[in-house]
């Protein structure tokens, strides 16, 4: 196996742990509507909620999300400054909230796709031109 074939592999590992845990009920907090649809078209369900959206404050968001009465909320904001900028204000005012924000997923990703995507939306994009390079889709259902 190949650096990329294991890249992709190990993609998919975090993808699969991501969507098992949206489907326990897990809230994911992403950047905006775009960052919802990638995460659908890779399969993502459950409760996804953007925090820079139609116009919302960042309060606007943070009541949303206290709304949800949730223990734990992961956080995939963007990988470029204003994402981990983004990423930092939220950690704080989440645990001021008591919500564990979790970041584990957001790193790993990171880690694993480095400086080749800068945000959450091309995610699909990346993942179906390492298929391609590699020759396993791993979009497919």
């Amino acid at each position: 196996m190949n650096k990329l074939e294991r890249r992709l592999k190990e993609i998919q590992r975090v993808l699969e742990t991501l969507k098992a845990r949206l489907d326990d009920g897990t809230l994911v907090i992403v950047e905006g509507r775009k960052d919802i649809e990638s995460l659908r078209q890779i399969g993502a369900g459950g409760k996804i909620l953007p925090v820079k959206s139609s116009g919302k404050s960042l309060l606007d968001a943070l009541r949303e999300i206290e709304k949800q009465r949730v223990r734990e909320a992961i956080l995939l904001m963007d990988f470029d400054r204003r994402g981990r900028e983004l990423t930092a204000r939220l950690v704080r005012q989440l645990e001021a909230m008591k919500i564990k924000p979790n970041l584990t997923f957001w790193r790993r990703l990171l880690s694993l796709i480095g400086r080749d995507v800068k945000d959450i939306e091309s995610l699909p994009s990346y993942i179906e031109t390492l298929s391609e390079k590699t020759g396993k889709n791993i979009l497919k259902v």
